[in-house]
């Protein structure tokens, strides 16, 4: 009795996730579809649930009657330096708020949850003229500024759970060897510390990459514009180019599977990271 309910509850465990997946993965297979099938049999009836002959005509317009391409690249370069940058800073923030005591150290920490609290929008309208003051409007450089500053704060939250789980023998030991506490730290503590760092720069990247709101706002020419900015002018008000845009679709996601193809490794670390006996 008690294997055959065992068993029934296993079943049903695989048919509640085999559902999951399938309600979590046909939106992503219905936009693959949708890109390969020809613009004019896009909304033909009955729908096929594959297309009869593949079509690449809409990757290849996306190249042809667009910039995609240049899309791709500025949307590539502003979330890799921000990326960068930001998990850098948060890398030395967190490391000071979780190795030294001072006055208003909870209230930096306070100030930092804060921050992801409070819509983006908001802050829209001084960001716009502090950024057209500065002549950062329609600049890849603003943009880049403007992620790092939202970036840094939860980044820094985040960094520092990891290295609070790091014990202080590590670094302690190392500086009785003869190193500085910054060598400790770059030659000690971040080699621990690389799954929780990748982690972080994953999270950082992926919402650079996506980021659309500050995007459309702040990029006004063709030249700057990035991929979420680039997916929004396929919508007017009278058509959705849903081919183009499905393809468009496909194609941004595919950084972000190779990404995380390569660091799912460091993901799977980062949870259990800093797991080290003193």
């Amino acid at each position: 009795m008690i294997d055959k309910q065992t068993a029934f509850g296993r079943v049903s465990k695989l048919v509640f996730l085999g559902i999951c997946l399938i309600v979590t993965i046909f939106p992503l297979y219905w936009i693959v579809v949708t890109s390969l099938k020809a613009p004019g049999t896009i909304y033909s009836l009955p729908l096929d649930y594959w297309p009869k002959e593949l079509s690449f005509e809409n990757y290849i317009g996306l190249f042809t009657k667009s910039d995609f391409g240049r899309y791709m690249i500025n949307s590539l370069v502003v979330a890799t330096v921000a990326s960068t940058v930001a998990t850098l800073i948060s890398l030395l923030s967190a490391y000071v708020l979780a190795r030294f005591h001072f006055a208003g150290r909870g209230a930096v920490m306070a100030a930092f949850l804060l921050t992801q609290m409070i819509p983006g929008f908001i802050a829209l309208g001084p960001l716009y003229m502090m950024m057209t003051n500065f002549d950062l409007v329609d600049s890849k450089t603003g943009l880049i500024l403007v992620y790092i500053a939202i970036c840094i704060p939860f980044c820094t939250i985040m960094l520092r759970g990891f290295f609070e789980n790091v014990p202080d023998a590590l670094e302690e030991a190392a500086m009785i060897d003869g190193c500085s506490r910054l060598s400790a730290l770059f030659r000690v503590l971040v080699p621990v510390m690389m799954p929780g760092i990748a982690a972080s720069f994953i999270f950082n990247f992926v919402n650079c990459w996506n980021e659309l709101f500050l995007s459309v706002t702040l990029m006004n020419s063709d030249e700057n514009k990035t991929i979420p900015t680039a997916l929004a002018g396929f919508i007017s008000s009278f058509n959705i180019d849903w081919g183009s845009m499905s393809a468009a679709a496909v194609l941004t996601v595919v950084p972000t599977l190779v990404i995380f193809a390569f660091a799912s490794k460091f993901i799977v670390q980062g949870l259990t990271a800093g797991a080290v006996k003193g």
